[in-house]
């Protein structure tokens, strides 16, 4: 355990920067650099800001984005806030090619085994004269891939703090951390609130169609069946 405040405040006074310095750099309102570096996490306007900005602040000031996220939330985040966020950073998109194989691997396997019991069964008990009879064609099944999500949150370009919430922004948490450049979040359903940080380093799909974002440095999306839209 450790202050953030105080970690934050001495790291800004060893490179000598001023908080309107911060400012222009990071797009982070200096009131709320103040906040930070004060701990009064109440005068941002939600957790999730608290947390994109601590990542921002900390990354900027050469520290652990991650480790500041980390913290608040063990000291802070209490409820639902904390209880109902996954975190995985494995790729779904791989994982849904593993089952695929292995799906396939398996009916390989059950073809193999089927043939090598007819042929020994034949071996066994045929003869010369007798023909044995031809073994039933054993059926092959493809593998059946899932239909694409509805949302696909990538990070091709480099790291981004992303918030989901199913249905709005009261609704439960599906996904909150930091997808890492590369990374890929699909999610099913048509009624998302997405919030973002960073979003010049993702690309966001819905329904199969880039989102366009305006470029500010944290951006929030409400996702219908009919599409997204920028609040």
């Amino acid at each position: 355990m450790f202050e953030i405040g105080d970690s934050l405040r001495e790291a800004r006074l060893r490179r000598s920067v001023e908080f309107g310095q911060v400012e222009q750099a990071t797009k982070i309102r200096a009131k709320y650099l103040r906040a930070l570096e004060d701990e009064q996490f109440d005068q941002l306007p939600s957790p999730t800001y608290v947390k994109g900005f601590l990542q921002t602040y900390a990354d900027y000031l050469g520290l652990d984005g991650h480790l500041y996220v980390d913290e608040y939330n063990s000291r802070f985040v209490v409820g639902d806030d904390w209880e109902g966020p996954r975190r995985s950073r494995v790729r779904p998109a791989r994982r849904d090619r593993g089952i695929e194989t292995s799906i396939v691997m398996i009916s390989l396997a059950l073809i193999a085994i089927v043939t090598i019991v007819v042929i020994s069964a034949w071996k066994v008990s045929g003869s010369g004269a007798k023909r044995p009879p031809h073994a039933p064609p054993v059926s092959r099944r493809a593998a059946v891939r899932a239909p694409a999500p509805y949302l696909r949150i990538e990070a091709p370009r480099g790291d981004s703090y992303v918030a989901v919430r199913r249905g709005g922004p009261a609704g439960q948490i599906v996904f909150e951390g930091t997808l890492e450049k590369g990374g890929v979040e699909p999610f099913r359903g048509t009624e998302f609130w997405v919030e973002v940080s960073a979003p010049e380093n993702l690309t966001i799909l819905v329904g199969g169609r880039r989102v366009a974002l305006a470029g500010r440095r944290h951006e929030s999306l409400t996702v219908t069946p009919s599409g997204a839209h920028a609040d």
